[in-house]
This record gives C-alpha cells, sequence and structure tokens, in this order.
C-alpha cells in the first residue's frame, strides 16, 4: 500500500521543464507518481514507461514538451522507482504493466500507445499482450525481448539476486552505494548531475534490485510473433547496456514494425537530446499514422 497523499504536486530539480506531477491512488489502493499533460478531449494519448534504475523524469525530461504537442502524455514512476508505489510484493514486470493500465483507469482514459525505454519496453509488450484492449500502439526504444544471453550477463542478473537477498537481511546501506555506482550520470553539467543524483535518491533498491532480476528473466521471443498493435522501435546505434544488434532484431520480430535509428548510447534520451526527440517524434507519428488508417477503414 503507498503512503503518499494523492494528488500531492511535487517540486523537481530538473534542468528542463517537467509537466505538472502528482500522487494518484489506484483502484488497488496503491499510490503511485504520475505526470500528466493533459490537453483537449480526442487527444490520442501516450504512455511513456521508463528503463531500470531510472524514473519518467530521467528517461523522458527532454522530450515531454515536444511529446505534448500532438499528444495527451501520461509518465508514471515503476514500483520502487522514484517517487512509484511502494509495496512488499516481489517486483514482477507483469505487475508493472498492470500499474500502467491501472494508471489510465485512474485518469479516466480508456486507450493509449505505450512508449518504453529500456526496462519498460518489456512492461509495454506485457501491457499490449495482457490488455490488447487498451494498448493500441507501442514505440520500443533502447530495449530488447530479452537481456541474459550471454554468460556474462547471467552472472551479472544471479549478482542482482544475491544483492537483493543483503537488501533483505539488513546490509542495506552498502548495497544502495554499490546499485548507485551502476547508474549512469546521464549528462556532463554539474546540475544534470546533482538532479540525476537526487533522483536515484528516492529509488527503493531493494525493490530496483528485484527489479534487475525480473528483467534478467524476460524473455518475449516465445510470443513477440503474436504482437497486433502497430509497433515502432527506436535503436541507439551506439548502445553497449543494451546491445545495438538487439534492438534491431526486435524491430525485425514484430510483425510490421518501423526501425527509427539514432546515434547515441543507452543514455542518449540525455546525452543527445536534439536527436531522440526527433527519433521519438518520428516513430510514434509513424505508429499514430497506422492506427488513424485503420480507424479510417473501419469507419468507411
Amino acid at each position: 500500500m503507498g503512503t503518499a497523499a494523492a494528488d500531492q504536486v511535487l517540486p523537481t530539480r530538473s534542468p528542463w521543464p517537467l509537466p505538472r506531477g502528482r500522487h494518484v491512488t489506484l483502484s488497488s489502493g496503491d499510490v503511485t507518481f504520475v505526470r500528466d499533460t493533459g490537453g483537449p478531449p480526442g487527444l490520442p494519448v501516450l504512455l511513456l514507461l521508463h528503463g531500470w534504475t531510472a524514473t519518467a523524469d530521467l528517461n523522458f525530461s527532454t522530450a515531454y514538451a515536444s511529446l505534448s504537442k500532438s499528444w495527451r502524455v501520461v509518465a508514471l514512476d515503476h514500483r520502487g522507482h522514484g517517487r512509484g508505489l511502494r509495496t512488499s510484493a516481489r517486483f514482477t514486470l507483469e505487475d508493472c504493466a498492470d500499474d500502467a493500465i491501472a494508471v489510465l483507469d485512474a485518469l479516466g482514459i480508456r486507450e493509449a500507445v505505450a512508449l518504453g525505454y529500456s526496462m519498460g519496453g518489456p512492461i509495454a509488450l506485457l501491457a499490449a499482450r495482457r490488455h490488447a484492449d487498451r494498448i493500441k500502439g507501442l514505440v520500443l526504444c533502447a530495449t530488447s525481448s530479452s537481456f541474459a544471453l550471454t554468460r556474462r550477463e547471467s552472472v551479472l542478473f544471479r549478482l542482482l539476486g544475491g544483492l537483493s537477498v543483503a537488501c533483505h537481511v539488513g546490509r542495506t546501506q552498502a548495497v544502495q552505494r554499490l546499485a548507485a555506482a551502476l547508474v549512469t550520470t546521464r549528462g556532463g553539467t554539474r546540475r544534470v548531475h546533482e538532479w540525476v543524483l537526487d533522483e536515484i535518491s528516492r529509488h527503493d533498491w531493494l525493490t530496483v534490485l528485484e527489479a534487475g532480476c525480473a528483467i534478467g528473466r524476460f524473455c518475449a521471443d516465445p510470443w513477440l510473433a503474436d504482437t497486433r498493435a502497430p509497433t515502432a522501435v527506436v535503436a541507439m546505434l551506439q548502445d553497449r547496456v543494451v546491445p545495438t544488434l538487439r534492438q534491431l532484431k526486435l524491430a525485425h520480430d514484430i510483425p510490421g514494425a518501423t526501425l527509427h535509428t539514432m546515434r547515441a548510447g543507452h543514455s542518449g534520451c540525455i546525452a543527445a537530446p536534439d536527436r531522440f526527440v526527433a527519433a521519438l517524434i518520428d516513430a510514434c507519428h509513424s505508429v499514430r499514422a497506422r492506427l488513424d488508417s485503420a480507424a479510417a477503414l473501419a469507419a468507411a
């Protein structure tokens, strides 16, 4: 059960302007943090799902303003991340997918296009699979259909499991310092550095580590070809966290997916904001054009 007050407006140290943020209460009684640009009735909704160890603002602060020109943008912090809901339940990506739908319910939104960055990609895919009537399109950025393919990666994800056990037995401070060291400071200025540290200081590191284990277990390959929602994939061409070849494979394996590339690493959302925003807008436009075309055919 969350403890934050619903509808509380929160301050930010972000170097970029942010939409209004507040805590909302879900039907479960849990409380999570949401940013919502609002907009006129009928404006299509873009649901932003951030990556592991990040927050909605860390991944999308550079894009909120541009995306909101054509979309009602809704973004949430996932379980244990930033200002996201707190729960004693073990972290699962499936629960995060259901949380995203519960946010739509709380805001009175029927349908959305889900945009997932890194860990947000699996959450978006699961949301579309579990709630096909609610998620009508997908934009998948810097992500993959699976994450533990090499021996080194398997060892890393097992290590995260050991760290989560250490949290359980009380060595939380040491684990938090080690886990925080894994977070890339996404930008070069002192202001950005301080803001990143402020954002990650809000994490529940036990849940974040459990999230890392969940990512290591995720594999969409057996059902990826069943994806029916119009999909666009944004691939980072210099990514060493989620190898670029896996991002390209994701685009290849989803029927009809369009591919949009940008020359940046995994933190391109902040390190190369202009290219990031341009790629996102292009990808979102591709999905929306196909949805509009399908709607026109259905109405004919």
